[in-house]
């Protein structure tokens, strides 16, 4: 079974930034990419952020680039999304996942979800 809670997610002002934290309990993290997406109220899920297994690749949305990284910890079996110069538009419940094989930039390619984190940036 595997097991993601992300962490971090909180009400800030536009222009701040979060740092959200993604707690994996899986002994196979280490081989697995993992990634972020987020679902603004009657949006579809989208994919915010991609990170190889080894850490080496990085895949990000054209919405985040330059704003946000995506890092992993192996020691600790967690995955960051550092959030900066955050906008209102960045409002959303964002989710960790866990990649099972394939594209890693859409959600088909993950297998395991966290529960999700709510971010609400305030103009």
């Amino acid at each position: 079974q595997v097991q993601l809670v992300e962490s971090g997610g909180g009400l800030v002002q536009a222009g701040d930034s979060l740092r959200l934290a993604c707690a994996a309990s899986v002994r196979t993290f280490s081989s697995r990419n993992m990634g972020w997406f987020r679902q603004a109220p009657g949006k579809e899920r989208e994919f915010v952020a991609g990170i190889s297994r080894g850490g080496g690749r990085y895949h990000y949305a054209d919405s985040v680039k330059g704003r946000f990284t995506i890092s992993r910890e192996s020691a600790k079996n967690t995955v960051y999304l550092q959030m900066n110069s955050l906008k209102p538009e960045d409002t959303a419940v964002y989710y960790c996942a866990a990649a099972g094989g394939g594209d890693i930039t859409v959600a088909a390619g993950y297998d395991y979800w966290g529960q999700g984190t709510q971010v609400t940036v305030s103009s």
